[in-house]
């Protein structure tokens, strides 16, 4: 099973400067994803998930275009070629 995980520009020097990352593996669930990212792109991590290991709260996470907020949080399920969209908050005024 693989899936493609979308690196957004603001961790893409973190990333080898790399848009997407495909993930070839035993992936059933966004956490499985998520920690063979780490392994490939370690630096992501701290980006991403807080010391206990959740999603940072400016941070949101999309599989096929669904926050796992939503659905099942790091449980939520993948598909062969899934889509993984990591969406850090921008702000300004």
């Amino acid at each position: 099973m693989s899936c493609v995980v979308l690196i957004p520009g603001a961790l893409r020097e973190l990333a080898n400067h790399r848009s997407h990352v495909t993930i070839d593996g035993q992936a059933a669930s966004i956490g499985d994803a998520l920690s063979l990212l780490w392994k490939e792109c370690p630096a992501v991590r701290d980006r991403v998930l807080t010391e206990r290991g959740d999603v940072r709260p400016h941070v949101n996470i999309f599989v096929d275009g669904e926050n796992i907020r939503y659905a099942g949080g790091m449980s939520t399920s993948l598909r062969n070629g899934s889509e993984i969209m990591i969406v850090p908050a921008v702000s300004g005024g």
